[in-house]
């Protein structure tokens, strides 16, 4: 596994963090514990691409409110629950928070192995697109207003004549910002400006 992602584990028993650290040592992949919520939050690095392992009862800050914060912190981490006390409406409110799995105590090694696998991988996918969103946007504040508007119908799939006549605009005014467009985005075509406006949306 990539050593430059990291699974975070989040449970107020020692003897679980420290089975959870071995397990995860044992395939090869970085792992860090935390006793509280608390502890978490105030050392987690978002940049990073990881997944969080959390447990559901804890003092201070449940799992469940942990996961409430880094929804409002729009902190899209995925996250794993686990859980000794699991019941349906809890596992219910869990999943549609966002967390991809839910798993009961005591729970078969490689199930949970293969959980944080597919977790991980939806963590690079994630910051992937949120790099290319700040890409986007970054390019794009390099154009004129007027470049903008073209570049929003140009996405769009229309062609020169059709921008034309929406902005009451010669077609060959229109060409003339379609080349500035493409410099400034530092794209080839509009195939590849449109792979990456889809970041932005």
């Amino acid at each position: 596994m990539n050593s430059e992602v990291i699974v975070y584990i989040v449970d107020d028993d020692e003897a679980i963090r420290h089975s959870l650290e071995l397990l995860l040592q044992s395939v090869g992949q970085k792992a860090k514990s935390y006793a509280s919520a608390r502890e978490f939050l105030d050392s987690f690095d978002p940049s990073i691409p990881g997944c969080l392992v959390l447990d559901v009862r804890m003092p201070e800050m449940s799992g469940m409110e942990l996961q409430q914060i880094l929804t409002e912190k729009d902190i899209k981490i995925p996250i794993i629950i686990i859980t000794g006390h699991a019941d349906v409406p809890m596992a219910v409110r869990a999943i549609k928070r966002g967390a991809m799995d839910f798993i009961e105590k005591p729970f078969h090694d490689q199930y949970l192995l293969d959980s944080i696998a597919k977790a991980l991988a939806k963590s690079v996918e994630i910051l992937q697109q949120q790099q290319q969103q700040s890409t986007f946007l970054e390019r794009a504040s390099r154009l004129s207003p007027r470049e903008r508007q073209v570049m929003d119908i140009l996405i769009t799939g229309k062609n020169g004549k059709a921008i034309a006549s929406e902005l009451c605009i010669s077609p060959k005014t229109v060409d003339v910002h379609r080349g500035h467009i493409m410099e400034k985005m530092q794209v080839r075509s509009v195939v590849e400006l449109v792979h990456l406006s889809m970041s932005n949306m």
